[in-house]
């Protein structure tokens, strides 16, 4: 039994130990770095001040975050409306076929996303697979122009970012109390009616968890606005990274990412409220 005890307190102290030197110590000195100078001979100067943050309320800035949200917004959306369908029906199909379609999903994990978005290009530049395969059917009659624009970011961020939000989904609609939708449809609901009152609020949780795993990233993939956006996209990832590796202002780029971890833990309790009694707002008035 003490044997037992020793190792269970072993195994948490470890546990504490790589959490406070791998996570909780970096963000403090972030969290530091966030309220100190900066000038041209020093990458930090030991001063408490606010001009970080106020930085940020430049109209160059406040630009960058409304284009990394609405690009992410966006991403999120589509994501949603591709992976919803097809993660239903993974969780719904009664098959061998099942643990297949899962394996398929996981399957691009298995290369890097730097490699699967230079993958991209071959396959949207002008003389690609897909205008050269549309020019072959004749469906346009000249190439689309969509590498290094918004466009090709939101592309390459949808098909790395995905998975992300069908794993999520899958685990909610697989926990679904199939007498539920039995007494809805015994109580004269259509399949509409019993989607968007029964279905959709159950799976509620999973659609949130899989929006905020798709929603984050998608602001700070940086090299897949590099990639496929060229120099015209700038995302709050972007920033964070010119500052801290090109213009060496690490204050301004420590600020930059307190808010965007501001905004991680906002997201985070939005999903908890979410799950606290969800079962309790599933709407049973049909």
């Amino acid at each position: 039994m003490k044997s037992d005890d020793g190792f269970k307190y072993f195994s948490l102290s470890l546990i504490w130990f790589w959490f406070f030197l791998f996570a909780l110590l970096p963000f403090s000195l972030i969290v530091i770095a966030s309220f100190m100078g900066h000038s041209e001979n020093h990458l930090l100067e030991p001063s408490f001040t606010l001009i970080n943050y106020q930085q940020l309320n430049h109209p160059i800035y406040i630009r960058i975050f409304e284009k990394s949200f609405l690009i992410a917004g966006l991403s999120t959306l589509l994501c949603l409306l591709l992976g919803y369908p097809f993660a239903y029906c993974i969780a719904r199909i009664q098959s061998r076929w099942k643990n297949l379609l899962i394996l398929l999903v996981i399957i691009p994990f298995w290369t890097s996303s730097l490699i699967r978005s230079y993958a991209l290009i071959a396959i949207i530049k002008a003389k690609g697979i897909l205008n050269s395969f549309l020019l072959t059917l004749g469906i346009i009659h000249q190439p689309l122009s969509i590498l290094f624009t918004n466009d090709a970011v939101i592309i390459g961020l949808v098909y790395n970012l995905l998975p992300f939000m069908i794993l999520p989904i899958i685990t909610n609609v697989e926990r679904l109390d199939d007498r539920l939708i039995d007494a809805a449809h015994d109580l004269g609901a259509n399949k509409l009616t019993t989607f968007r009152k029964i279905i959709l609020p159950l799976t509620l949780p999973g659609i949130i968890a899989g929006s905020i795993m798709v929603f984050l990233p998608a602001m700070t993939l940086f090299y897949i606005s590099d990639i496929l956006g060229g120099a015209k996209s700038m995302l709050l990832g972007n920033l964070i990274q010119n500052q801290f590796l090109i213009a060496q202002n690490w204050p301004l780029g420590s600020a930059a990412s307190i808010v965007l971890t501001l905004i991680l833990a906002t997201l985070i309790l939005i999903y908890v409220w979410s799950t606290r009694g969800n079962k309790k707002r599933v709407g049973f008035k049909l």
